[in-house]
């Protein structure tokens, strides 16, 4: 969406990037997703008395490799503090947080919009327990909480409102999750609410260098429903504006169905929540040793993987980007390219074409393939090799896919490989011509459209198993 002529918006995102670690943040309960109401909840978590927080060092160690990953300053020392609220989705009354001694200090992190690059500055990323949650469609007149998320480990990625368009704020978004993923601190599921962020969102017009008041979408866990939410949400402060009202400083959720934002609750400040150091939990010295640690345990980024791809396996940029880019998918390559002797151009090509398009059509990802890349492999060797075509591939995966035989087993059960014997290509060449005396005839008189039709009724006769490229060839001999 283009934003109405003499306006601009400012955007700022806080990410939460829930850490995939065996347990909760200060409790030794588990963290996993999907287990019954309350079934995931300690002593801590549900606030008994007498009960001590105990920070998880896992937690610490994935908090650090991401704050290099973005160049940013790793704090010396970092504290947590206690943020008051009264919400029964943290029955204790508070959230343990960071607020004056993060752990994570400034950092930066390049986007890539519209063929531009810029830099996206990033204040701070801090860790904190996530809360509980509120269920208010369960029952007519009461809510439900489950405690099982209360507790479990999250960073909190909070941007410089620098953002100007929400095509901006989606690439940024993008950023960070293929930077937490490829660190193997996350596991990147949006729908399970690993991934997620509140956006600020302001407006101001053209050449105003005050910040206009902000409201702040929360919980977006959609690439897709962050761009609307904050075209909306922008549109209505315009609007707003405009008609001589003025926007106030809340909290808003966006309604996907409708397509709008609506107030929530007017957004608190900092001050409200009283943030005082946690008495119950010591400051963390962070040592020099400790970030050595995570240092060495950072992985190739997708950007240097581009290249490496480009310029050591001959990719073409636009293969290289899209597989380099997606983490699942970079392993499923990689791990295949090792086991074939195929050209890394025809695994990105076949990956990209044949096999996508397959799993688009199971509705899975490369991640749920019921091909692995061992089998995948086979595949590639076969083509590589001129055993088969890649018509012929095609169908070959398709009937892996159902039936769990490797390629070879499928090639050779359905007489699928391919004909590359001369003599019997000599023969099915002299036929077709000689059945088709009018379209040769054509062809000597210039007409070369007609060469595909002969190659395409020697396939038609071979279904799809004569070698293409001794076809042509003996094609062309035949017809000089």
């Amino acid at each position: 969406m283009t934003i109405k002529a003499g306006w601009e918006m400012v955007v700022g995102l806080e990410i939460h990037v829930r850490l995939n670690t065996q347990s909760k943040l200060f409790s030794g309960m588990r963290a996993s997703y999907g287990a019954e109401p309350n079934t995931q909840v300690s002593f801590l978590d549900a606030a008994l008395p007498g009960t001590l927080p105990v920070v998880n060092q896992k937690a610490v160690e994935y908090a650090i490799r991401f704050g290099l990953s973005i160049d940013a300053v790793i704090a010396p020392l970092t504290v947590f503090s206690r943020k008051n609220y009264f919400y029964p989705d943290l029955p204790k009354g508070y959230q343990i947080s960071q607020m004056d001694y993060p752990i994570v200090g400034p950092g930066r992190i390049e986007i890539e919009v519209d063929g531009g690059s810029k830099v996206i500055d990033i204040t701070r990323a801090h860790l904190e327990e996530d809360a509980g949650k509120s269920i208010h469609d369960k029952y007519d007149r009461y809510s439900a909480i489950d405690l099982n998320r209360a507790g479990t480990p999250l960073i909190e990625v909070v941007s410089e409102p620098q953002m100007s368009s929400a095509k901006e704020a989606v690439a940024y978004m993008r950023a960070i999750y293929t930077r937490v993923t490829h660190l193997g601190i996350c596991d990147g599921n949006l729908q399970e609410g690993s991934f997620r962020c509140d956006a600020n969102v302001s407006v101001r017009r053209v050449g105003d260098q005050n910040l206009g008041t902000r409201a702040e979408i929360k919980n977006l866990n959609s690439f897709r429903f962050i761009e609307k939410a904050i075209n909306f949400e922008a549109k209505r402060q315009i609007k707003l504006v405009e008609s001589g009202g003025l926007v106030v400083q809340e909290t808003r959720l966006y309604d996907a169905e409708k397509n709008e934002t609506r107030s929530m609750r007017s957004k608190e400040n900092a001050n409200d929540y009283r943030y005082f150091p946690d008495p119950d939990l010591l400051p963390i010295v962070v040592t020099a040793e400790m970030i050595a640690a995570q240092k060495a345990r950072l992985p190739e980024f997708p950007e240097a993987k581009k290249h490496r791809y480009i310029q050591s396996l001959g990719l073409k940029e636009a293969e290289a980007h899209t597989i380099a880019h997606d983490l699942a998918l970079s392993q499923y390559f990689e791990s295949a390219q090792e086991q074939t002797k195929a050209k890394a151009d025809l695994n990105a090509k076949f990956l990209l074409g044949e096999m996508t398009a397959l799993l688009n059509a199971e509705g899975v990802d490369i991640s749920q393939s019921r091909i692995d890349a061992h089998a995948y492999a086979g595949v590639l060797e076969a083509l590589a090799e001129s055993h088969i075509s890649r018509k012929i591939a095609k169908q070959v995966i398709e009937t892996m896919w159902h039936s769990g035989q490797s390629a070879a087993e499928v090639i050779e059960s359905q007489g699928l490989a391919q004909i590359s014997d001369v003599s019997a290509l000599i023969a099915l060449v002299d036929q077709v011509l000689a059945n088709n005396p009018d379209q040769v005839a054509s062809y000597r008189d210039g007409n070369d459209k007609m060469f595909n039709f002969f190659v395409g009724q020697i396939m038609k006769q071979t279904k799809g198993q004569a070698n293409p490229v001794q076809t042509k060839t003996l094609l062309e001999e035949k017809l000089k």
